[in-house]
């Protein structure tokens, strides 16, 4: 067949180059294109992963998006009420970059927390009075008060932390373990997406889907976000008349086109394809399934808290990546917007806090009473954290704060990491590093790690170069470790 026969293809530079008819494609294909690999038959990941013996699992990764309050939150520093109103000194700031949005302040006064903390659980972790819930399960919680990143602004912050680079386009964390691992269950995706809308009042940063998309990977291994109203999945349900044996005759009748075109143009996107038509017809009877709470107790609904019950609130989202951790779902990624408390800290924060301190808190004690802890990893956290300074106008009763992505608190449990620890220290103003920094490839390559992968060792080959999630860096965060 003469590729140029039909002038309606569409077909990638890359490709193009790979047609053996046109003489010219071995060389250039062979310096372009992923190697060769083989992939285990039951998950679909890559044979040998993973390198070692995981501690867990699967992930459910809690994003608060926007850089939830260190000071407010997890980072106590009481010696700030006796410098409240006072200058930020030269000497912590040392001249260090900061936003455009309080660049052009004349003053950068501190503003010490509202919030009372206490030290909670066995291990006395400081814990603010805005997440009573979180307080209780502590002892199941590793803290990590160092996390670092560099960049400042929401985009290239969000897109580093959830990619390993500021510039989009790599592939995403979770897009990355679907790949090297595959799934435990056939019949749902390896990485599934739920997003909540924000609790507090201001409006709060856009969520892209490139957040979880598959950049260069092949686009079987993207995130597939479930939907808060209609069908969870678009198009899961059959058309009006459209019997199931009707459906399941026109899914082998465009397979097998799909496969003549795979035959003659060698492209994996058509392999792709083929296998998201197939995972699509499968998830028509699991999706309604896992989508069905009539089987869970009051108790369940009583734990995580009164919106439980609103499709696509953060509340229902929690319950819902507990169910998906228990049928396999390698990786869980739920988006929460509205920290970006640029102005009216006090009381957007205090409203964050109060619709997911109690489902974040129920899920761990969920995953936990279910024996589903151990090998689930829990993460949460945001893109950075917020500045000591004050943005805009400080009063008595009212402050905003400014991005800070120098240092900020975010915690793990379950899935080999410590219980009730702490890690790391900060100056007195919550500026700098003092103790046991962790950059944000760390936390990445500590993740992956605790999947049983070396971050070193996963890599795609894409434009004569070998990818990775960290990139070029990246070191294991030994000290939270089981």
């Amino acid at each position: 067949m003469n590729p140029f026969d039909e002038l309606g293809l569409a077909i990638t530079r890359r490709h193009f180059f790979g047609l053996g008819r046109l003489g010219i494609g071995g060389a250039a294909l062979a310096s372009l294109m992923a190697e060769t690999v083989e992939r285990d038959p039951k998950t679909h990941g890559l044979t040998g992963l993973p390198h070692f013996p995981a501690k867990a699992k699967r992930v459910i990764l809690l994003h608060q998006s926007g850089g939830p309050s260190q000071l407010d939150l997890f980072d106590y520093k009481p010696q700030l009420t006796k410098r409240q109103g006072t200058e930020l000194p030269d000497s912590i700031r040392m001249g260090q970059r900061i936003t455009g949005m309080t660049s052009g302040q004349s003053s950068l006064p501190v503003a010490s927390s509202r919030f009372q903390f206490t030290q909670c659980g066995q291990a006395g972790t400081w814990c603010s009075q805005l997440l009573p819930y979180t307080s209780k399960v502590l002892d199941e919680i590793t803290v990590i008060k160092t996390v670092h990143t560099e960049a400042i602004n929401h985009d290239p912050a969000i897109t580093f932390f959830q990619s390993g680079s500021q510039q989009p386009g790599r592939p995403s964390m979770g897009a990355w373990v679907s790949y090297g691992l595959g799934s435990e269950n056939e019949n749902l995706p390896a990485f599934v997406v739920l997003v909540s809308q924000q609790h507090s009042l201001n409006v709060d940063q856009p969520l892209f889907s490139r957040l979880w998309g598959p950049g260069f990977l092949p686009s079987s291994y993207q995130g597939v976000k479930f939907r808060s109203g209609g069908d969870p999945v678009l198009f899961l349900s059959d058309p009006a008349g459209i019997e199931k044996d009707t459906r399941r005759q026109m899914l082998d009748a465009v397979n097998k086109l799909n496969q003549i075109k795979r035959e003659a143009y060698g492209d994996p996107e058509i392999d792709a394809r083929i296998s998201q038509y197939e995972m699509a017809y499968r998830m028509q009877t699991s999706v309604p399934e896992l989508m069905d709470l009539s089987k869970e107790p009051d108790s369940t609904f009583e734990m995580y808290g009164p919106e439980v019950r609103k499709r696509g609130s953060y509340a229902a989202n929690c319950l819902l990546a507990r169910r998906l951790a228990e049928r396999g779902v390698r990786f869980i990624q739920l988006y929460h917007r509205g920290w970006d408390q640029h102005n009216d800290l006090p009381r957007d924060l205090a409203l964050q806090c109060r619709g997911t301190d109690q489902p974040t808190a129920a899920l761990i004690q969920d995953l936990k009473q279910r024996g589903l802890l151990e090998d689930t990893l829990v993460v949460w956290g945001g893109e950075f954290g917020r500045t000591v300074y004050c943005q805009g106008k400080l009063t008595e009763a009212n402050y905003g704060r400014d991005h800070h992505p120098r240092n900020f608190c975010m915690w793990l449990a379950g899935g080999g990491t410590k219980r009730g620890f702490t890690l790391g220290e900060t100056d007195d103003f919550s500026y700098n590093i003092t103790q046991d920094p962790v950059h944000v490839h760390d936390l990445q390559a500590t993740i992956l790690h605790c999947l049983g992968i070396d971050h070193k060792r996963l890599t795609y080959k894409f434009q004569g170069r070998h990818f990775r999630l960290t990139d070029v860096h990246g070191e294991l965060v030994k000290p939270i470790l089981a």
